[in-house]
């Protein structure tokens, strides 16, 4: 195979991958719509919503745990999008998700 072409091909897949990451958003929400949180592609977080109902000033601990288990949901949630989408093209990436 022609070198030239083997490397367009990589540089093909390397857009291909960015524009999907960048037009990734994922949202979750946990403890029954209390805590919301929507990430992209690239793992950012790009909006938290919380419920007044969770903003207890006595049980802090909850609403920290309801935030570390969306942001964790919303992480794994982008891991499976993105391997649904790239599928086969990322298949041969070892740990790239």
């Amino acid at each position: 195979m022609n070198m030239q072409k083997l490397l367009r091909q990589a540089q093909d897949m390397q857009e291909k991958m960015k524009r999907e990451l960048n037009e990734t958003v994922v949202e979750t929400t946990v403890g029954g719509g209390l805590v919301s949180v929507r990430m992209d592609g690239n793992k950012r977080l790009v909006a938290v919503k919380i419920d007044p109902e969770a903003a207890d000033p006595d049980d802090l601990d909850m609403l920290q745990d309801l935030i570390l288990a969306a942001v964790n949901s919303a992480n794994s949630k982008v891991d499976e999008t993105l391997r649904d989408k790239l599928g086969s093209m990322a298949s041969g990436l070892p740990n790239l998700f």
